[in-house]
C-alpha cells in the first residue's frame, strides 16, 4: 500500500465527513444568526435563548436528512470494506 492510497482514503473520508457535517452545521449558523440578530433588535442578553432553537434545527434536519446521511456513511463504508482486498496486495 503506498502512500497516494492512503491520501485518498483520506481525502475521501474528509469529504464525507464535510458533506454529512454541512446540513446540520449550516442549519445551526443560520439559526443562531438569525436569534443573535433578534437579541441585539430586542437588547434581549440571554445567553441560552439561541439553544432551543439551534437543538430544533438540529433534530429537523437529522429528521429530514437522516435516511440520505445514512446512506451516504453506509456507502462509503462498504467501499471501503470492499477495496481493502486490493490494498492489501
Amino acid at each position: 500500500m503506498n502512500i497516494e492510497t492512503i491520501v485518498g482514503i483520506g481525502q475521501q473520508a474528509l469529504e464525507v465527513t464535510i458533506v454529512l457535517a454541512a446540513p446540520v452545521m449550516g442549519s445551526t449558523l443560520v439559526i443562531g444568526l438569525v436569534v443573535s440578530m433578534f437579541q441585539a433588535a430586542t437588547s434581549i442578553n440571554e445567553q441560552t435563548l439561541s439553544f432551543i432553537p439551534k437543538l430544533l434545527s438540529i433534530a429537523v434536519v437529522l429528521a429530514l436528512g437522516g435516511k440520505w446521511m445514512l446512506n451516504t456513511i453506509s456507502d462509503f463504508t462498504l467501499r471501503l470494506w470492499g477495496s481493502i482486498p486490493t490494498l492489501i496486495q
